[in-house]
């Protein structure tokens, strides 16, 4: 076999050019000498591991995947491929980012489709210890060759990869979503719960609320049956066995109720909210609760209290603000959706909120660093959206009462948000927002403004169909 002797004629010439004994090599490598003789002189040659290859390679001093392309045939040595070397090959080269070779592997083993279970089995190993995005290629190679449309395997398939490709890009998540939309009623119900809730938060943080209402409806509809059938189960103590989810099942259940009424909040339906409010008030109620869910139940019964007098705030109570504040000061996890509430009420109805943001200054100055979106119990790019919507809504207040240079100081940092997690049509607002004022602003602030739009502009090239031509190229 041509290349299978290849790879150890690289060898070879390797060995001479070095003066190196088998004895001497096996010395430097750490492998027995009859072993690397048996390799290059059996009849036939032992096939080499891809231990011993990462070893001959680093003994060599050459680039870690050197011999990855030779390798290829060396899986499928006698024709036939073999899994003990497949596997952990497939492995080193996502690990080391050599896809070419992963693409050569999957592509031999397509010629032959009863292998996809193979793969899909390897997606899920190591999707299972972490490694979302070493798992992507087999996930693709599923998606990409799976003969049954409607299989579930597709369908997880399709999720894990969806799941893999969610960041603080608000455009690749929005893409993400559309490519995974039509196979999650084709999930298993643990997985569909998932992405539902995973849905539901997207299109919250792009704003869409239609869309929110769509998946919070299909969430609520879904963990209701699935309560239902598990509290019935779980009367048959010797047979249940527990569904397994990601998140406590009366996370999906209040969730359906919370963001449902919030995205009605957004669209100015208040009423319509009292009642989603209280599907979540007090969840104490569900039937097989441990300390995460008690925990999570906890959580439902302040967000549904912040809800209530964000509602009375939004409606301009100004008398639930003293009260509103308080609660704030002892939930310093809401002080961000909150202060976000305040402002925005504040420039709809006209009152003055000064002494409010002054209490809170110190929380404005970190409420988006890495610190505390590492230990809110918000998922990060929901805090980062929030951050630039609350800066935003200060700037307009600011604006308002003619403090044009705190307005701009928050307009920029809003820009600054906006822009890291690609939020387009609010970075546009916050960029009309700077150019109006744009005359107030002192040469340090339009210096800075300056660097933003460098950023976005170097970006923008980056991204440009010609330049990622280029580097595909």
């Amino acid at each position: 076999m041509e290349n299978t002797t290849t790879i150890r004629s690289e060898i070879e010439k390797e060995l001479k050019l070095g003066g190196y004994t088998f004895n001497s090599f096996g010395q430097a490598t750490g492998l027995n000498r009859g072993i690397f003789s048996a390799m290059l002189n059996g009849n036939p040659p032992k096939p080499i591991s891809v231990r011993q290859m990462d070893l001959i390679t680093k003994a060599f001093n050459y680039p870690e995947d050197w011999l990855y392309d030779l390798y290829v045939d060396e899986c499928f040595y006698d024709g036939r491929p073999h899994w003990k070397r497949v596997k952990p090959f497939l492995i080193r080269c996502v690990e080391v980012g050599n896809l070419r070779c992963v693409e050569k592997v999957l592509s031999r083993l397509m010629e032959d489709l009863n292998h996809i279970p193979t793969i899909f089995a390897l997606a899920e190993e190591l999707y299972e210890e972490g490694k979302l995005k070493e798992a992507i290629p087999f996930y693709e190679c599923v998606i990409e060759n799976e003969k049954y449309q409607h299989s579930e395997r597709l369908a997880i398939s399709h999720y894990k990869l969806f799941v893999a490709s969610i960041g603080q890009d608000f455009e690749k998540n929005l893409e993400s979503v559309l490519k995974f939309i039509p196979y999650r009623n084709r999930l298993p119900e643990n997985y569909h719960l998932d992405a539902l809730l995973k849905l539901a938060n997207i299109y919250f943080n792009l704003h869409q609320w239609k869309e929110v209402e769509k998946y919070a409806d299909e969430l609520r509809n879904l963990a209701t049956v699935v309560y239902k059938n598990e509290v019935q189960k779980r009367k048959n103590k010797y047979k249940y066995k527990c569904l397994v989810t990601e998140r406590p099942l009366v996370v999906y259940y209040g969730q359906g109720y919370l963001l449902k009424g919030l995205a009605l909040e957004k669209q100015g339906f208040y009423e319509e909210e009292l009642e989603y409010i209280c599907g979540y008030r007090d969840l104490s109620w569900f039937e097989g609760l441990d300390q995460v869910g008690i925990m999570e139940v906890e959580k439902f019964r302040i967000w549904a209290e912040a809800n209530l007098l964000n509602l009375s705030v939004i409606m301009g109570n100004v008398e639930k603000l003293t009260e509103y504040v308080e609660f704030l000061k002892c939930n310093p996890q809401e002080v961000l959706p909150g202060l976000w509430t305040i402002t925005e009420s504040a420039n709809r109805h006209g009152f003055l909120i000064d002494n409010i943001l002054e209490i809170f200054a110190e929380e404005l100055k970190t409420v988006s660093s890495k610190v505390h979106v590492r230990e809110s119990y918000y998922e990060s790019t929901f805090i980062l959206d929030s951050c630039a919507n609350l800066f935003q809504q200060i700037a307009v207040y600011k604006f308002i009462h003619s403090s044009y240079s705190e307005g701009l100081h928050y307009i920029l940092q809003s820009l600054k948000l906006y822009f890291q997690i690609n939020n387009r049509n609010s970075f546009a607002e916050c960029t009309a927002l700077f150019e109006m004022y744009r005359i107030r602003s002192s040469e340090i602030q339009l210096l800075e403004y300056q660097k933003i739009m460098e950023e976005v502009l170097k970006n923008a090239k980056e991204n440009s169909p010609a330049s990622i031509a280029y580097k595909l190229g």
